[in-house]
This record gives structure tokens, C-alpha cells and sequence, in this order.
């Protein structure tokens, strides 16, 4: 199913509000949608999300209220977030009919998404189940001793040539294919740092522009000493500046990252509607996601 524009979702409800596809002439009313509930996304972070999307909005006298985005990875899996209600709003079942709309046609696929409290009820009642949390950590960083690797591990950059390798690292973390996102963030990306053994990338982390300053994310690595010593790479280069991380909880970083500097101010709630993520044996973890929306 394609959210297209143009194609009626439904009639307009009691209350004058009406559902349809998300286009980018919304991206400037989204963006103070996400102002107003005080989430840090730039204008050009709704760009750059929107690019991978299907979204819907909901309207009422010609003003966005509402908007849910969702994004197809391969043929069996999507994220979705970005659920957001006017305050003035909040009440009217309007998260609960965007959600369903956005549901539409999904049954087959296993869909991820990270709920705020707020919104964690509405998700249970649309059939999605906890199956973790994230923390968010955030502030300045500060410079940062780097973590000794075994022998024959070490970090370097990147390659020019290295996104393929990069996508099969990431879907096997994730458990779900995203080369599309992959690239996007490689091509906005400040640093890219490989996690290589005796020649071989075992894992990878991105260090690129988001909200109120710099993103760590994704981070994928074998191990949480791996972890740390990517993440420690990335957050010694970006020493004094704003730095945030969404880690998966159950990865043990959190009292580390506050010793370095970056404490945690959120933790939502990690769910799943659909069959669970597959995870090859032997494959690498996911210890910090790219964002809350696209996981």
C-alpha cells in the first residue's frame, strides 16, 4: 500500500478533522507541531526523514494538527513515529485514527517503533507489545579516553567503498534492511568509523548533525567494549559540543556514558506489532539506534 497524495483516506469526522497523505508543502507545519511538544527536530531533520516516509496528516480548517510517518524496510518490516497532536487537539482520538490509517495493509510486516508514555496505551491497543527500552543521553562532550582494543582490532575510517559491507553489518543489528537510510546518513555524515579485526569490519558508528547539535548513531558493534570504544572515538571528536545518543538499555552503557559526560533525559519504550526481529547467529548488536522514528 502507498500513502499517495490525492487519495481520500476517509471522510471529514464529526469534529472537521480529515486524514491524508503527508506531502513535503507540510514539512514547515510538522516542524512546529514537533517545536511545540519541545522536540529538538530542525527543519532539515524533517526533510531528511520525510525522504524515506509514507505520512499521513490530519487537518482541520486548512491547519495540520496531527501527523504519523512510517518507513517500509524491504518487504517485511517498517518503523513508524513522528506521532504527534496538538496539545489543542489531544482527546479527539486523533492518534488513535492515524495510527489505524497508517496500520493499513501493514498485517505482513513486523513493525518497530519507540513509544513516549504518553502514547504507549494507544500502542497496546493497536496490538504492539514491549519488548525493550532506549535511553536518551545527551549534553556537551568532553574529551574522552579512548578504549583499548585487543590485539588485532582497531578503528579506522570509513571507505569510499565500504557502504555494502555497512548495510549487511546494519540489517544484521537492526533485523531489518535500510541501504537507503544507510547511504543518507553516510552522505550526511560528519565522521564515519569502522570497528575493523585483522581486516574484517566487525561493526561501525555515525557521527552526523541532528537537532541541537550532533547524533551518535547507529552504533553496531560485537560487543559493549566495542561499543564504547567506537562511541568514545566519536564523542572525543566532537569534545565540547552538544552530543546526543539513543542506547538500547539492556546494553549496559548508561553509567558509562554519564561518566563521560552525557546523561540521560528520556526513556521510551522499545515495540513490536508482528512477528519478532530475526538476528543471525554470531551477529553484531545494535547499541545506540539512529533516531527514535526511524529506530
Amino acid at each position: 500500500m502507498s500513502l499517495k497524495p490525492g487519495v481520500s483516506l476517509s471522510s471529514v469526522a464529526d469534529d472537521g478533522v480529515v486524514l491524508r497523505p503527508m506531502t513535503a508543502d507540510d514539512l514547515l507545519q510538522a516542524y512546529a507541531l514537533s517545536a511545540e511538544q519541545r522536540w529538538p527536530h530542525r527543519p532539515v531533520d524533517w526533510e531528511q526523514v520525510f525522504a524515506h516516509s509514507e505520512g499521513l496528516v490530519a487537518e482541520r480548517d486548512g491547519k495540520v494538527v496531527a501527523t504519523a510517518q512510517r518507513w517500509l524496510w524491504g518487504d517485511h518490516h517498517a518503523t513508524i513515529g513522528l506521532v504527534i497532536v496538538s496539545p489543542a487537539c489531544q482527546g479527539r482520538r486523533i492518534g488513535h485514527r492515524l495510527m489505524s490509517a497508517l496500520l493499513d495493509g501493514m498485517d505482513d510486516r513486523t513493525l518497530l517503533l519507540q513509544a513516549t508514555a504518553e502514547g504507549r496505551g494507544l500502542y497496546e491497543r493497536l496490538g504492539f507489545v514491549r519488548t525493550g527500552e532506549i535511553r536518551q543521553h545527551q549534553g556537551m562532550a568532553q574529551p574522552t579516553p579512548l578504549i583499548a582494543l585487543p590485539a588485532g582490532w582497531r578503528l579506522r575510517p570509513a571507505g569510499l567503498n565500504e557502504a555494502a559491507v555497512l548495510y549487511r553489518l546494519d540489517e544484521d543489528a537492526r533485523g531489518m534492511p535500510r541501504p537507503a537510510l544507510i547511504d543518507d546518513l553516510l552522505a550526511q555524515a560528519d565522521a564515519c568509523v569502522v570497528l575493523d579485526h585483522d581486516g574484517t569490519p566487525k561493526g561501525f558508528a555515525i557521527l552526523r548533525r541532528f537537532g541541537r547539535g550532533h547524533a551518535i548513531g547507529p552504533v553496531v558493534a560485537p560487543d559493549p567494549e566495542s561499543a564504547k570504544a567506537l562511541i568514545a572515538h566519536l564523542a572525543g571528536m566532537n569534545a565540547g559540543r552538544f552530543t546526543r545518543i539513543d542506547i538500547d538499555f539492556d546494553s549496559g552503557l548508561t553509567e558509562w556514558l554519564e561518566g563521560i559526560g552525557l546523561l540521560r533525559v528520556e526513556a521510551p519504550t522499545t515495540m513490536v506489532r508482528g512477528a519478532p526481529l530475526q538476528h543471525p547467529v554470531g551477529a553484531p548488536r545494535l547499541f545506540a539506534i539512529v533516531t527514535q522514528a526511524l529506530c
